[in-house]
């Protein structure tokens, strides 16, 4: 299987894999039109509510740090 697994391609000769990723402009062996370039406004929504909920959580984490310091010191 190919290494990408979103591509669900199967590795074949001359499906490039290796350091230069092959899926650059898109699978080598799918379609000819490449990836979306613009997402929809829900998607975009989902994204950013996913981003703010780990950055709620890395603060959290330093929130939790500055505390055990704190009682260390």
């Amino acid at each position: 299987m190919c290494h990408q697994s979103e591509c669900g391609c199967e590795q074949h000769p001359g499906h490039r894999v290796g350091p230069v990723p092959h899926h650059r402009g898109g699978c080598c062996c799918g379609s000819a039109q490449g990836p979306r370039r613009f997402i929809s406004r829900d998607e975009m929504v989902k994204q950013l509510d996913e981003y703010l909920g780990q950055l709620r959580a890395e603060t959290r984490g330093v929130e939790e740090r500055i505390a055990e310091l704190r009682k260390e010191g």
